[in-house]
């Protein structure tokens, strides 16, 4: 980025002087050739800087659904396809765990947002987020089991351990919603624990580490198939809204204009139909208002969440 400088002698009160009538003291010749370089100089410093901001790349943050690796491979085409079409790079990036993504969308650190739709909603209210796209096909929260488990019902689960990708997952809010609803509450008639990744709370119920797993229907579509055969759904939430993209506020309109575009071009080549199947995604459609709305009192609870783990 290029930082004009201003040359010895100026003063930067210079840009308010106040005009003199005619009566005044005539202006010291020279003085408007000196400001003209001045503002000349001024103009090529911003215009190195929005040059600069167009070379930045812009930084494409997704949800940690699933581990990093997967995330990379899984997203690289439609990062490349972004690329193709803005003619800009795309860093792609994620967090640990959810708690850091939410903090790091907060703080506006993604110039593009992939998230679920009750932190949609709080990306919008905390930062200013501007929702373009989501996934078509809803998804659903799952209840799932190991193959040869002798749970056959959800109630059957009173006194067991279930593991879950995070607390503030919108698919395991709703899992545990469904349940409350079934009389079973959580920490008094079960137990979770924390796995990390969907992945790995799939893993935890194959492997006997926990007697159940809370997981998002897309993320279940995504599992490896001879994990996925290890697996069998006990019990599915009603349909829920899919994954949001969103922009953050510093991009124009022009700007997020191109990058729905992009998106939507990305859907209908081989290679996003692909993308789309294997995730269970069903293309891309827009996102109504309403929708965050509804997803309100799940943002609440995931600031609960959030301030009772500080």
């Amino acid at each position: 980025m290029r930082l004009f400088t201003p040359r010895p002698g100026w003063s930067w009160r210079a840009l308010h002087a106040p005009i003199h009538g005619a009566g005044s003291r005539r202006i010291r010749p020279g003085c408007f050739s000196d400001f003209r370089s001045w503002l000349f100089a001024l103009l090529l410093a911003a215009a190195g800087h929005v040059a600069a901001s167009a070379d930045r790349p812009l930084v494409f943050g997704v949800f940690p659904k699933m581990t990093a690796k997967q995330t990379v491979e899984i997203y690289r085409p439609l990062a490349h396809a972004l690329e193709r079409h803005l003619q800009r790079s795309i860093v792609v990036y994620s967090a640990r765990d959810f708690k850091t993504f939410v903090e790091r969308t907060r703080q506006g650190e993604y110039d593009i947002l992939l998230t679920a739709p009750h932190l949609a909603w709080l990306a919008r209210q905390d930062a200013g987020y501007r929702p373009l796209l989501k996934y078509a096909r809803p998804t659903h929260g799952l209840l799932v089991v190991k193959q040869a488990s002798r749970f056959q019902a959800p109630d059957e689960l009173r006194g067991s351990t279930i593991a879950t990708a995070d607390a503030i997952a919108v698919t395991v809010l709703a899992v545990q919603a469904e349940m409350a609803a079934n009389g079973l509450q959580r920490d008094t008639d079960y137990r979770t624990a924390d796995a990390g990744t969907h992945f790995n709370a799939a893993m935890q119920a194959i492997n006997g580490r926990a007697d159940a797993a809370m997981l998002g229907m897309h993320p279940y579509f995504l599992l490896p198939p001879e994990v996925r055969q290890q697996l069998r759904v006990l019990a599915k939430t009603p349909p829920l809204s899919s994954l949001m993209y969103l922009t953050h506020p510093r991009l124009r309109d022009r700007e997020a204009t191109a990058i729905r575009q992009a998106l939507l071009d990305f859907a209908a080549t081989p290679e996003g139909v692909s993308f789309m199947q294997h995730g269970g995604y069903g293309g891309f459609a827009a996102v109504d208002g309403s929708e965050l709305r509804a997803f309100h009192p799940y943002a609440l609870r995931v600031q609960e969440i959030l301030r009772a783990s500080r």
